[in-house]
């Protein structure tokens, strides 16, 4: 008797990032597992950087230009630029913030959400998680099924180490066989990667990595929180 073959089921994957380089750091490994396991990734920064905001034709170019070949490796299905200004969301009235990213999530509508963490150092993330948080209402999106937060190399670890404010992870993603792209996917930023001990380090970001799977029983991972999950 042959037995009809399950169609595998793919999912709709967004990742929220404050800015350019956030989607790398703290879930790039992850972000590339999703793709081979045939899952569609969308990409939704938050911000932009811009000649009105001080930056050069030439860096505002060459920034343009990262991203485009960012997108490239990952091969996201889709990209969403909110174009606000950088280090300036606190500027941002927050229910415009919210209504952008719900017209995303409307549109992409996901199976699985990643946001940056509430207490990074970052005043952007900050802002960002808050903002994601009110637009990820389950009652209002039924479709997201899952909500993750990630760590970001010299945001996560810099924010206050106070009580309550610390990234507890309780979710691990086996990454090993993807770490080395995600470290070269960091270094099409052009300045984002330093000599250790700068916590942007090819170093770091191996240590973080082997740190994580320890925990996890595995070479290589990303470590998140999840916020919530439907199953």
């Amino acid at each position: 008797m042959a037995f009809k073959e399950e169609p595998i089921e793919t999912k709709k994957i967004i990742i929220i990032s404050p800015h350019p380089d956030d989607e790398t750091l703290g879930c790039g490994g992850t972000l590339l597992k999703h793709k081979s396991m045939g899952d569609e990734i969308y990409w939704l920064i938050m911000t932009n950087i811009s000649c009105d905001e001080g930056f050069s034709e030439e860096r505002v170019i060459s920034r343009q230009q990262e991203i485009d070949h960012v997108v490239k490796e990952y091969g996201f299905n889709d990209i969403f630029k909110l174009n606000y200004p950088t280090i300036k969301l606190d500027q941002i009235p927050s229910g415009q913030l919210v209504q952008s990213i719900k017209n995303v999530l409307e549109s992409v509508k996901p199976d699985v959400v990643y946001l940056p963490y509430k207490h990074d150092a970052h005043s952007d993330h900050k802002i960002t998680f808050n903002a994601a948080v009110c637009s990820v209402k389950t009652f209002r999106y039924p479709f997201i099924k899952k909500i993750l937060i990630y760590e970001v190399v010299s945001e996560t670890e810099f924010g206050p180490s106070l009580q309550g404010n610390a990234f507890v992870p309780n979710s691990f993603s086996d990454i090993s066989e993807f770490l080395e792209k995600k470290i070269k996917i960091v270094k099409l930023y052009e300045g984002e990667v330093g000599e250790h001990p700068f916590p942007r380090s090819v170093e770091n970001l191996k240590a973080l990595a082997t740190f994580r799977g320890a925990t996890a029983g595995v070479k290589y991972a990303e470590a998140f929180m999840v916020l919530k999950e439907i199953w």
